[in-house]
């Protein structure tokens, strides 16, 4: 499996959702982080 744009943003989420159920205490920082690094993404900081 070769990881793309397209496939990147369901395994972040299905990642983030296990940490979420694991560490509930950590959700603001795991949305934030995410949220970050989406919007880089889409800015094109990141490819």
């Amino acid at each position: 499996m070769t990881l793309s744009l397209s496939n990147l943003s369901p395994l972040a989420s299905l990642v983030f959702g296990i940490l979420v159920l694991i560490f509930p205490k950590f959700l603001n920082y795991l949305i934030a982080a995410y949220l970050i690094i989406v919007g880089l993404i889409g800015l094109g900081i990141l490819r």
